[in-house]
């Protein structure tokens, strides 16, 4: 402790408020583990001795671990059924994943969601990331055996609860029960499995990832989803936890940046993106009679008017997505070199119809781009310049590599601008006999809207039909 103490003094490190990513830097600054420091930072900001800190954080699952085993043995739940229990017959008989630690985990967290149902559970960001906690805790303590490992695991999970709590400030997933569920998930298991403060902020980051923006699109309404989400949160911030124990995989994003985007597009999500699931998920609401009944006829018959006109738009929906879909013996787009369809292959293809409406020698390239693309400058402006200059598909890797000193020799100047318009990607090349352009519509999967060309928009329309470049609406 006072090693701990001596090192914060005079830092601008206040105990109780520490970020993760101060708790990573002051555990590799002393050689600590992090749940060291994150016992020290409790014990120094709520004036208690390590040892009642351990006791305090074992204590704080009392309650849900007991929701656990009621979701285990007899609960049941409008959500999940009786699905833990299911999965528990026969000594777990029934598995989900061969790992049997893993396959616990999973069970005890949906039987949480159970337990949840049946009697409650004390909410951390929210209920559904203390579903994960409650089943992963009560796994650790069957393998655990001793009991300050159990509280320092334990602790390195709740900080990371604690903070997705004080960052969880609406609805959504993202900031619960998939994504604190698997960062806090990523982080117990490096803990546990002795990785060092490095290794846990890569775990944490890699297992945000994912779960960024995503909804609660169960709505704690409609029967089933809620398993995959608590339950994915599980499996992601498993596999990130080896991903960082096992491999030197980079990760360059500090977990605080993370944890800060997460909280800010958590807030977006509930105002854009929830709506639409509502839209989309309201049909399938659970509904209490007895709370209808309540509810004027007038008002109800509303609701279900809009419900099968919403399920009536899903269905043409789906059929439109059935009509552009590839056949089978035809899935692919051509091979995309750069990383991204979407960020280099839309952009590359935009460029190369350009090349192909330019005529003469090419003397300089203008690309403009929107704020997502022009932010990956980096990897696209070598497909768009391989496309423009010389006409190359997305697959060549070489040129690829080779364009932006290929430009610099050939004295071809290159300006690159960012648009204004979202989703606009416009290219233009010019040449010494005739300056072809694109203006186009960014689209996944290598494609691209074409809105506007040079010389016209019908000699483009020919050029990506020869080149095999789809043009969608």
């Amino acid at each position: 402790m006072r090693e701990f103490l001596d090192y914060i003094k005079g830092k601008d490190y206040k105990p109780g408020s520490l970020t993760l990513g101060e708790t990573i830097a002051i555990a590799t600054q002393l050689n600590w583990r992090v749940s060291e420091v994150i016992l020290a930072e409790a014990a120094v900001a709520q004036a208690m001795t390590i040892r009642e800190v351990r006791e305090a954080v074992l204590r704080a699952f009392d309650h849900n671990l007991a929701a656990t085993q009621l979701g285990l043995e007899q609960g049941q739940s409008f959500l999940l059924g009786k699905v833990p229990q299911e999965l528990a017959q026969n000594s777990f008989s029934h598995r989900l994943v061969e790992d049997n630690f893993l396959n616990k985990v999973l069970v005890y967290t949906l039987a949480a969601q159970v337990g949840n149902h049946s009697c409650g559970l004390q909410p951390c960001a929210g209920t559904g990331d203390s579903c994960t906690y409650a089943g992963l805790m009560r796994a650790l303590k069957e393998v655990v055996q001793d009991r300050g490992q159990l509280a320092e695991i334990a602790a390195v999970m709740l900080k990371v609860g604690t903070l997705f709590r004080a960052g969880k400030k609406t609805t959504g997933c993202n900031m619960e029960g998939f994504g604190a569920g698997a960062a806090a998930t990523a982080a117990a298991l490096v803990e546990w499995r002795k990785g060092s403060p490095a290794m846990m902020e890569k775990a944490m980051v890699l297992a945000l990832s994912p779960t960024i923006g995503n909804p609660c699109t169960p709505r704690v309404m409609v029967a089933g989803l809620c398993a995959t989400h608590i339950g994915g949160g599980v499996l992601i911030g498993n596999l990130a936890a080896n991903l960082a124990l096992h491999t030197t995989i980079p990760v360059t994003v500090p977990v605080d940046v993370m944890l800060t985007m997460a909280a800010a597009v958590h807030q977006v999500s509930a105002e854009t993106i929830v709506p639409v699931v509502n839209r989309y998920m309201k049909a399938f609401f659970k509904t209490n009679q007895a709370v209808e009944s309540f509810i004027s006829q007038t008002v109800r018959q509303a609701e279900q008017a809009a419900v099968e006109k919403a399920i009536a738009a899903a269905e043409s929906e789906a059929h439109v997505l059935a009509e552009r879909a590839n056949s089978i013996v035809q899935p692919f787009g051509e091979a995309v070199v750069g990383g991204s369809s979407q960020a280099v292959g839309s952009p590359t293809n935009t460029g190369r119809i350009a090349h192909f409406l330019a005529s003469g020698e090419i003397t300089g390239v203008k690309i403009e781009l929107y704020a997502e693309l022009f932010a990956r400058r980096g990897i696209n402006v070598p497909g768009i310049l391989m496309g423009a200059v010389l006409g190359a598909g997305t697959e060549n890797s070489e040129a690829y590599a080779e364009v932006l000193s290929l430009v610099e020799s050939r004295k071809i100047s290159v300006t690159i601008q960012q648009a204004a318009e979202p989703q606009m990607q416009r290219v233009t090349v010019y040449a010494t006999g005739c300056t072809g352009m694109v203006e186009a519509l960014n689209r996944g999967g290598a494609r691209l809207c074409l809105k506007q060309a040079l010389p016209s928009v019908g000699q483009a329309r020919e050029v990506a039909q020869k080149l095999g470049i789809v043009l969608v609406d």
